[in-house]
């Protein structure tokens, strides 16, 4: 061989030579990043453990809070807040009853003629209105204005199949579900508003006093029978259609808990006991806390960033606005110490909630700058309400998704980490960790919330089996969460039957009562109706 032929299988060795280390280098660096992610992914995976231990342990702090928050007020994280609903549904009543639900930029209104045992709800309508964006930051008149006028719209489009007795005052259940200090079944000061509604001569204001007031403004003959949260109109609406109902919980992008408690364990009601002997407490149990929550780091940069630091930290643990964004933020860390995603970290991970990007989006390119202070304050609010809050309630249908993918490839994984987050070329093996990532964050909410419930049940007894004594219990369900989000929903039920033994779970039962906080309310304003002692003269029955 001669020596220019050498020379160039000398260059060309060493050229495979420098390929061959720089692969092997490659691959080193790969595993080494792999190895770090599945550590990040494996700590996660101990923090969030949920053994049945330390649900119990929840689930016990759960009642010593509730026990605490009955006792006085601000005894307790869980506000324990006293409804004045003492009459639940029974399936007796009849005649014609009005919702009005209020709860975000829409407004619903509800119609329901109802027929007693024999015909339950013979006949419903609704309709539902967007509030114009002025009115959420004008004056009280002016929304309520508007609230009146649209509902003696609706109510003038009563028709066949509704009827009102002769003589008698058309009654509203009120779902108002803001901030508010009850002080009767039909009456509550509007404490704050939120959801991107700021109108400062309201707050302070009774608000049933507010809606009275528009109503008689526009000629309209309606009363205020109840006023209602969306979690008690749920409890309602479950008890009409099954009497064995005592407690009903949200998922959704929040959270809350109502049950019935008996009105004489409840050390701070000063009044008169309700002859029924029973009054529905509103939990707020978003608020609960506990040492024994498996709280990570993620949770609590999440809390340090979110619009409430310190408070509702059950809610940011289990409720659809919050889960997606915890899996935003493990995602960003296995992108930051592992290149997880390549070299570089995907802009739209960085970013809490990706709201500036969503709010880019939602205002067209608009300068926040060129805007008036209310109309970014509005638009922060349509992206809670909207579910644009990146990966939070707006991406919490997707982490379903991707939870929920079967597809051999994990295709919909792909697509949702393309399309969300503009991740692109994902491989399967990264998929499969993503897919992982959700069902580790899914099911310590799924199971947390399966602790509160069993704390509801021990705080009513109902955790045991009494003898000579069969006792059936229902829970009634409702929320996008536990709706959509099967995975979850399939777990939260698992885990409570786990808690409780299968000898006290078959007489545990949970119930999807849908609309809740619609039809809920009218039925409230049937079973405190002011007609409730009167008979009809025309039917000789009660309306």
């Amino acid at each position: 061989m001669g020596k220019v032929a050498v020379g160039a299988a000398i260059v060309c060795g060493a050229t495979v030579c420098a390929a061959a280390a720089l692969i092997v280098r490659h691959r080193m660096r790969s595993s080494g990043r792999w190895a770090r992610a599945m550590a990040i992914l494996t700590e996660l995976e101990e923090k969030c453990g949920t053994p049945i231990g330390k649900l119990k342990q929840v689930g016990d702090a759960m009642t010593v809070e509730m026990h605490a928050g009955l006792a006085s007020e601000g005894g307790s994280k869980l506000k324990m807040l006293i409804s004045y609903v003492d009459n639940l549904p029974t399936g007796d009543e009849k005649g014609l009853f009005y919702a009005l639900d209020l709860g975000g930029t829409n407004f619903r209104v509800l119609r329901v003629q109802l027929g007693g045992n024999d015909g339950r709800v013979v006949n419903q309508e609704f309709t539902e209105v967007s509030i114009p964006p002025h009115l959420m930051v004008g004056t009280s008149d002016a929304l309520f204005d508007y609230i009146a006028a649209e509902l003696a719209k609706f109510v003038a489009t009563e028709g066949q199949g509704f009827h009102l007795s002769p003589g008698r005052q058309r009654e509203l259940g009120f779902t108002f579900s803001f901030p508010v200090r009850q002080l009767t079944i039909a009456s509550g000061t509007l404490i704050k508003w939120t959801k991107g509604f700021s109108i400062d001569d309201t707050v302070g204001q009774d608000v049933v006093a507010e809606l009275t007031k528009a109503m008689e403004r526009q000629g309209l003959d309606m009363r205020v029978a109840a006023l209602v949260n969306d979690t008690i109109g749920t409890l309602a609406g479950g008890r009409y259609f099954n009497n064995d109902v005592i407690a009903a919980v949200i998922l959704g992008t929040g959270t809350n808990a109502a049950y019935v408690e008996r009105a004489h364990a409840i050390p701070k009601w000063h009044g008169l006991l309700p002859k029924s002997g029973e009054m529905v407490i509103n939990m707020e149990w978003g608020n609960f806390r506990s040492s024994h929550l498996p709280v990570t780091e993620y949770d609590h940069a999440l809390d340090v960033e979110s619009l409430n630091p310190g408070e509702q930290i059950f809610e940011k643990i289990i409720s659809g606005m919050y889960l997606g964004d915890i899996v935003r933020r493990v995602l960003c860390r296995m992108a930051e110490e592992a290149a997880f995603f390549g070299d570089t970290v995907p802009p739209k991970l960085r970013v809490p909630f990706i709201l500036r990007s969503a709010l880019d989006s939602l205002l067209k390119g608009m300068e926040l700058e060129d805007l008036p202070i209310c109309w970014v304050l509005f638009a922060v609010s349509q992206l809670i309400i909207m579910g644009y809050l990146g990966i939070a309630s707006g991406m919490t249908p997707d982490m379903s998704a991707i939870h929920h993918d079967t597809t051999s490839d994990l295709r919909v994984v792909g697509n949702k980490l393309k399309d969300i987050l503009g991740i692109t070329n994902t491989s399967l093996k990264t998929r499969k960790v993503v897919v992982e990532l959700c069902n580790i964050v899914a099911t310590r909410g799924a199971r947390l919330s399966a602790a509160g419930i069993f704390g509801i049940l021990k705080k009513l007894g109902r955790d045991t089996v009494r003898e000579g004594e069969k006792q059936r219990t229902v829970i009634a369900m409702d929320g996008g969460l536990f709706e959509h989000y099967t995975k979850f929903s399939e777990c939260l039920e698992s885990t409570l039957k786990e808690l409780l033994g299968k000898e006290i779970s078959e007489s545990i039962v949970i119930e999807h009562s849908n609309d809740g906080s619609g039809i809920g309310a009218a039925l409230l304003a049937a079973s405190h109706s002011q007609y409730l002692d009167v008979e009809s003269p025309e039917s000789g029955q009660s309306d």
